[in-house]
């Protein structure tokens, strides 16, 4: 009898271990600076990939009727262009399936060669220089709007509903800071808006005397400031010092939960106007919402900015090998292109000739106090 258990335990044992050893695993590659100044906001990312992956292993996923695995291969580029394209041939090597990355226009348009050279998709969740998807590979997607989208709205935003007289523009100097500061200038110009100085600094940077000086000068109503949360924070502590009481304006790269914070207090309610890549409202703004409580519920805090895209493109990228009934990068490839109407929680998704994403919407939000006396994004519009 003992034997006969043994015989049937180790039949068992030797049928489970086979289906495991079959079930194949699909690699999903994803890079965010998770060191450095912005390293919250590549945690944040990394952890919408990690919900998105969680979440299709444990419905199951098939995939050309096999059960699969998916697997996340994380990656820290630290926001930096050479460190970028390193961690983009380290998942090369480890033969992704596909990628999910970079979070910066700068570490995600250079990367974007080394996955192109490989033929491997790659869905940016947050690169928004219009660069990023004009170099002609097939393989580069994004799921926010652009720049020229982003930039030219907050321009024309200024000019028309601030009622701007006197506006200045600073920018990082980065792929992305610099980018949309260009395309917010021409957003005023159209709109009939004056700039009345134009200054730059780096993403490194924490004393911006010299170039506020330069501007309190010339009376700014609107200072638009290209470039990141971790630099915009103690620019608008240093603003507040020097007296400066103007509207501070800025694209994604601002419009994170953590700039209160970096601000030091110094924030005014209602001085800070930024626009999120992306948007929904009505009955689609409800599947958000239930993303952002799920997020506070897993990681104990608060989604800054980009993790629910991070979120979607993972799934758009599964989505694609599922209808494609392979996760072979060269099969997928053309389904995923043709992503129509995806229905994500950032709102639907549908890819251009480009990878750009159709009629991508933006959200502009200002910064007000709670109950509790801590300021929070409220949502002003969303803008098509």
């Amino acid at each position: 009898m003992q034997v006969k258990l043994n015989v049937v335990v180790g039949a068992v044992a030797a049928l489970l271990c086979g289906t495991a050893m079959s079930q194949e695993v699909v690699k999903i590659g994803h890079v965010g600076p998770t060191s450095g100044q912005i390293a919250h906001l590549g945690k944040d990312n990394e952890m919408g990939a990690r919900m998105a992956i969680e979440e299709l292993n444990a419905k199951g996923v098939t995939i050309g009727g096999k059960k699969v695995k998916l697997e996340l291969l994380a990656e820290d580029d630290a926001g930096d262009p050479k460190q970028g394209t390193a961690a983009a041939q380290k998942l090369v090597d480890a033969k992704v399936n596909g990628v999910v990355g970079h979070l910066n226009s700068g570490t995600s348009i250079p990367a974007s060669k080394v996955y192109s050279d490989a033929g491997i998709p790659q869905i940016s969740p947050s690169a928004t220089n219009p660069k990023f998807t004009r170099n002609g590979y097939k393989t580069t997607f994004r799921v926010v709007a652009d720049d020229v989208h982003l930039g030219g709205t907050l321009g024309r935003y200024a000019a028309k509903d601030l009622k701007g007289q006197s506006i200045a523009v600073i920018d990082d100097r980065t792929a992305y800071g610099q980018g949309v500061a260009d395309e917010f200038e021409k957003g005023v110009k159209g709109a009939g808006g004056k700039v009345i100085g134009r200054e730059f600094t780096n993403d490194k940077a924490t004393d911006f005397t010299a170039i506020l000086t330069s501007l309190k000068g010339k009376k700014p109503d609107v200072v638009f400031f290209g470039g990141m949360d971790a630099v915009a924070g103690p620019m608008l502590r240093q603003m507040k010092q020097l007296g400066i009481n103007a509207k501070f304006l800025g694209g994604d790269g601002i419009c994170t939960g953590e700039l209160p914070k970096l601000a030091a207090g110094t924030m005014a309610d209602g001085q800070v106007v930024c626009a999120e890549a992306g948007g929904v409202e009505g009955q689609a703004k409800k599947g958000m919402d239930d993303f952002r409580a799920k997020f506070k519920t897993k990681f104990n805090t608060e989604v800054q900015i980009y993790a629910p895209y991070v979120y979607d493109a993972v799934n758009v990228l599964v989505a694609a090998m599922v209808k494609a009934g392979s996760s072979d990068p060269a099969k997928y490839l053309p389904v995923l292109a043709k992503t129509t109407d995806y229905k994500g929680v950032t709102g639907s998704i549908t890819f251009d000739e480009k990878g750009d994403i159709k009629n991508g919407a933006l959200t502009l939000y200002t910064y007000k106090s709670d109950a509790k006396k801590e300021q929070k994004k409220e949502q002003i519009s969303v803008v098509r």
